[in-house]
């Protein structure tokens, strides 16, 4: 049975950063890797669709049905495809493209992870990263901008409309179902130093799940 590592909190809390520190922290043929973003639905083709005026913070985006079956059968031992999501046109690109095999460990990423209670539940190890809201915004200003073609007026106007309203709704009272609540409080939104991150995945290094899982 594959071992699955939720890592969940806000846009811009450093869910992937942490999620890929502590992948490189364990031995390669032993974790996989799984994002929730992969799972976003094909909104983009709806008819008369306004990506400026649609809520892409709230659940009904997120294809977590598809995404609950890909994790039973990792749960299983069995390979599953991801689809692919373009945020440039809003798009699932393709429906069976990311190969993700079983491996011992199974490290998923996301925002919404432990907010819809059927998905939630397939965890082993469900994970909140607390980080503050000022420093979640910069990060999500930084990243909208370098790898999403966003305008700065876009990216605070999305923050103001539905994202911090969904960190309120949804984000913040997910924390509740989490196993381990990591603060990251050092005020970086760029360039993550490398011992703070060997100590903020140190207990999640140390969790006996995860070493059993390890030397199964």
């Amino acid at each position: 049975m594959t071992f699955l590592i939720a890592i969940a909190g806000g846009s811009g809390s450093g869910k992937t950063t942490l999620a890929r520190a502590l992948a490189d922290a364990l031995p390669p043929e032993k974790v996989g890797f799984l994002s929730e973003d992969w799972y976003f639905a094909d909104v983009g083709a709806t008819p008369g669709f306004d990506p400026s005026a649609y809520d892409f913070d709230d659940l009904q985006v997120r294809d977590h049905a598809r995404l609950a079956h890909d994790l039973h059968a990792l749960r299983r031992g069995e390979p599953v495809w991801a689809p692919v999501y373009s945020f440039h046109e809003h798009r699932r690109v393709a429906e069976h493209a990311t190969a993700v095999e079983p491996r011992p460990i199974l490290i998923a990423e996301g925002a919404h992870l432990l907010c819809t209670p059927a998905v939630a539940a397939l965890f082993h190890l469900k994970v909140f990263v607390d980080t503050p809201g000022d420093v979640r915004f910069i990060r999500r200003l930084i990243r909208d901008q370098a790898e999403r073609g966003r305008s700065a007026q876009s990216v605070i106007d999305q923050y103001l409309r539905t994202v911090r309203p969904a960190h309120l709704r949804l984000i913040e009272p997910s924390r509740a179902c989490a196993d381990v609540t990591i603060p990251d409080d050092a005020g970086k939104v760029t360039d993550a130093d490398s011992a703070e991150l060997r100590a903020l995945i140190a207990p999640l290094l140390a969790h006996p799940g995860l070493k059993a899982a390890l030397e199964a």
